[in-house]
């Protein structure tokens, strides 16, 4: 059976991914290509890693998936195991500040590259042989986009504060936070807390989910039935909360039977 592939002119899933993990790509690249030594020193917005830090991850990151890539496009299925990923990481670490940032845009552009260089029907038949097991190539695409754009922001709020994830960006994220909150949650906290309901109530752009809390955690896009709380805010603000990044001039309210501090401790990030 041939796979269907979409009229000349439409954007698929991939490309829609690709285009916001460019994005991200070209706007990390502004934020931080002009920074000197001392500046890449700074501490980010994650925690205990430094602006090259942040960057060195990211460009480890993108040698390791180009590389995890490229098995995909030729049929190989092996996926990472650490004794690989290692001495990667070494090199990496290994690096000054100032070389970090230069071989994180040399790993970027040629993940990027490589990932451009896919046709449509590849997107629709290579099986990338990720950390979270065999992804299409828009599901990989995903994943990378959460690490990038998340990092990104790491370094864009620390250079300049009251940055926000761009809206484009927070959409696709949004698409996904179900399975990165159920992933990421504090298995001690949602004990803790479970079994409750809250109302997610979003603004800018105004949406109702609800964020059930039993033995296991998930976000669905409809209302609660029987709600304890609720918690309000922009998409963005809510997003970054989901991924550990909450800061406290964000605009979230939480209401009812918790409180934020119980959101912070259940959504520790990465």
């Amino acid at each position: 059976m041939t796979a269907r592939v979409p009229p000349a002119g439409a954007p698929n899933g991939a490309e829609r991914w690709l285009r916001a993990l460019r994005a991200s790509s070209e706007r990390l690249s502004g934020a931080a290509g002009t920074l000197t030594k001392a500046e890449l020193e700074r501490p980010s917005m994650a925690a205990g890693w430094s602006v090259a830090a942040v960057l060195s991850h990211l460009g480890s990151a993108a040698e390791i998936c180009a590389n995890l890539l490229e098995r995909g496009i030729a049929g190989d299925e092996r996926g990472p195991v650490r004794k690989e990923l290692e001495p990667v990481w070494e090199r990496w670490n290994a690096l000054p500040p100032l070389a970090q940032r230069e071989a994180w845009r040399a790993a970027d552009a040629r993940h990027l590259g490589l990932l451009g260089s896919l046709g449509r029907r590849e997107h629709e038949s290579v099986r990338v042989p990720y950390f979270a097991g065999l992804l299409s190539v828009p599901n990989y695409i995903g994943y990378r986009l959460s690490e990038q754009s998340l990092h990104a922001w790491d370094v864009e709020a620390a250079l300049h504060p009251g940055k926000a994830i761009p809206a484009p960006e927070v959409a696709l994220l949004w698409e996904r936070l179900d399975l990165v909150a159920t992933r990421f949650r504090n298995p001690g906290t949602l004990l803790r807390l479970a079994p409750a309901q809250l109302t997610v109530a979003l603004t800018d752009p105004a949406r109702t989910l609800l964020l059930d809390l039993g033995a296991e955690l998930h976000l669905y896009p409809c209302e609660p039935s029987r709600p304890v709380g609720a918690v309000t805010g922009t998409a963005e603000a809510v997003l970054r909360l989901v991924y550990g990044r909450n800061r406290l001039e964000d605009d979230v309210r939480v209401s009812g039977a918790l409180a934020l501090d119980d959101l912070r401790s259940l959504f520790p990030g990465f």
